[in-house]
């Protein structure tokens, strides 16, 4: 085996009728992108301009392919809906910006005021509760955490609105990135019910001598080199169908590990994080166990369809989901083998031993959580933990259909750290003609040379093409300089632990669960490092507002896995996430331990500075409802006092 809908802002309706069902086991369904809700203005636009949607938070009913029960299931999950947008699935619309425009989104909060859940509210706030209240955070967006920015310590209960308002700097990188809700307690359900979308900065800027440039201008379509793109939003909607006593059904029933099914006439949901009876509908292999499919743009099983062999296409990959990892593989599908829509989870491992026969397809990395890379990275596959972004360009040797893998996860490389995650199918690509070529590295180079004379002239537009023929480099459009050579002025520690022998189980960043009184101060302009570590299972760090630069991952031996040639096999088998990180710029990053011990967990070193922006925002763990019970700490950007101590925000006076 290989590691393999038209509303206006005011909805008077919660229950919205309408989104396009998944087709049935006859046949399959295309994928289409999400549709834009706001789009960013011309390239050629001048000055600043607004960009302006409306996003509402109500019930959306809809239907969802299940390839177990060979049917589909019909559900009603909080959505985001947008006035004159109807998405084909279960997933928000795209929002579009460029660089120097003023994002306004007006939120509505139009889920019922009846909540159980926050009628009593828990004397203990890492309870997950409220789960009719919500927020916005813009994922990735180096913007102020303030006011009403990107304030995840904002709370909009139900009936409420509020007009946000993201001033987005002129030099913002272009790039991918995503938006969710963050209210702390409500974060996990709601993500896994479907509320979250891409959020793409666009840019056509030259590099100059004093500054990068955007990828977008590379890669910018011509007749020659179109370029297409895609957005694939990645979720794992964990709808669940109960009982009358509100036990989630199961086959076998009343089975605590049987996989969840729906009976005709049920509605599946995202309501409950616990029981009343196992199992529970978030946790440890509760994913996995379901036996739920991670879906694309709100599909479960598309199929890409892809015109001609050997063009080159840039995909733009998010994931969005609560739990799962994504490690995505391509496959060549044997001619006349059966649609993988129709093959139930059990059946899965042994079709794609007997289907997927090609060797893998190289898929090129080019930026990571939406920053362009210095050089073009080749991999056979593409790790993604939750909160993940990867913009990729894929190009396909010969006509036919192709497998895309979830791969099957190696001890300690994703989120099922007791059992391995078997492998999937999540999508199918259609070749429709053209006859075998080439699409390894030497013919991207050729590509992208050919994308540089033709996009940039003059010599920078030389000094670009030399950066490509001398090893891929993509040094121009890399928006950060390199930090590796930096003295630092301090070190931050960051481990994360689960403490299994309480009740409730406590979620830990530094032996401490959530406290909104807890702030860890960090200095407007310092430039430090922070030492990331778990104890007790793997957890994808994310930090809000400033990206950070990878220095070094150590495994348990102290070898530095994430050099361009490193192998990271300490647990007997190559784990290939890490391979290739070294001084690249993320805002998430998996922080492994494969055997939940203090002697066995990785060390990741990486190295940021705090730009611009003042106020609080939150780092946390990336698996959602880890977050929500307790794994997450307010951090604050703070201004130097200038004798040796720092002033937060509304404070006069130093603070030493």
């Amino acid at each position: 085996m290989r590691s393999r809908l038209q509303q206006s802002f005011f909805l008077p309706a919660l229950a919205l009728i309408g989104v396009a069902a998944q087709a049935g086991p006859s046949g399959a369904v295309d994928l289409v992108d999400p549709p834009v809700a706001a789009r960013a203005p011309d390239p050629g636009t001048s000055g600043r301009q607004d960009v302006s949607l409306g996003l509402t938070v109500a019930y959306r009913d809809g239907e969802i392919w299940n390839p177990n029960s060979q049917k589909s299931d019909n559900v009603r999950l909080r959505s985001y809906l947008s006035p004159g947008v109807e998405a084909e699935g279960l997933v928000g619309p795209t929002i579009e910006v460029r660089p120097g425009d003023t994002l306004r989104v007006h939120l509505e909060n139009q889920l019922p005021a009846d909540d159980p859940s926050c009628e009593a509210m828990p004397s203990n706030i890492n309870i997950p509760h409220c789960f009719n209240s919500t927020n916005l955070h813009t994922h990735g967006l180096f913007v102020s955490p303030a006011g009403n920015s990107d304030n995840v310590l904002l709370t909009f209960r139900p009936g409420m609105s509020f007009d946000h308002e993201y001033a987005i700097p002129g030099d913002h990188p272009a790039g991918t990135f995503w938006y969710h809700p963050h209210l702390h307690g409500s974060t996990a359900l709601q993500v896994s019910s479907g509320m979250g979308g891409a959020l793409i900065v666009r840019g056509e800027r030259a590099p100059t001598r004093e500054a990068s440039g955007d990828l977008d201008l590379l890669l910018k379509p011509t007749d020659a080199l179109p370029f297409r793109e895609r957005i694939l939003v990645f979720q794992q909607l964990a709808y669940a169908c109960r009982d009358a006593d509100g036990r989630i059904k199961t086959e076998p029933a009343d089975d605590a590990k049987g996989a969840w099914i729906c009976d005709n006439g049920d509605v599946g949901g995202v309501e409950h994080y616990l029981g009343p009876a196992p199992p529970n509908q978030f946790g440890g292999g509760v994913w996995l166990e379901s036996l739920r499919h991670t879906s694309i743009n709100g599909v479960v099983v598309p199929t890409i369809r892809v015109d001609k062999t050997g063009v080159f296409e840039r995909w733009r990959m998010i994931h969005a989901g609560v739990r799962d990892t994504v490690k995505l593989e391509i496959h060549k599908m044997r001619e006349g083998a059966p649609e993988p829509r129709n093959v139930s989870a059990s059946d899965m491992t042994a079709f794609i031993d007997e289907h997927c026969i090609g060797s893998d397809i190289p898929v090129f990395l080019v930026a990571a959580d939406g920053l362009t890379m210095d050089r073009v990275r080749e991999s056979p596959d593409v790790v993604m933990q939750p909160g993940y972004r990867w913009d990729a360009l894929v190009a396909f040797p010969e006509p036919g259909r192709y497998c895309v893998l979830d791969g099957e996860d190696g001890p300690g490389e994703g989120l099922s750290q007791d059992q391995a995650a078997p492998p999937r199918v999540i999508a199918v690509v259609d070749v429709a003609d053209g006859d075998t070529a080439p699409t390894g590295a030497e013919t991207l180079r050729s590509v992208l040379v050919a994308a540089a004379k033709a996009n940039i002239a003059g010599e920078i537009g030389d000094d670009i093409v030399a950066d490509l023929q001398d090893g891929l480099r993509l040094t121009r459009f890399s928006p950060h300089n390199s930090l590796l050579e930096e003295e630092i002025d301090g070190l931050q520690e960051v481990v994360y632990n689960i403490d299994l022998t309480t009740n409730p189980v406590r979620y830990e960043i530094n032996g401490k669960v959530f406290d909104p009184a807890d702030v860890r101060y960090l200095t407007l302009g310092a430039v430090e490092d922070w030492v990331l570590s778990t104890t007790w299972d793997g957890h994808p760090h994310h930090i809000h507002t400033n990206p950070f630069q990878i220095v070094e991952v150590l495994d348990p031996d102290g070898r530095d896995v994430s050099g361009p040639d490193a192998i990271d096999n300490y647990t007997g088998t190559i784990d290939p996430q890490f391979r290739g990180l070294k001084g690249v710029w993320k805002d998430t990053i998996w922080v492994k331990n494969p055997a939940k011990s203090g002697d066995t967990t990785y060390k990741i070193r990486v190295r940021t500075t705090y730009r611009r922006y003042i106020g609080q925002a939150v780092m946390h763990c990336h698996i959602l409802d880890h977050e929500d019970q307790g794994m997450m700490q307010i951090i604050e950007f703070v201004l130097s006092d200038g004798k040796g101590g720092v002033m937060p925000a509304g404070h006069h006076g130093g603070r030493k």
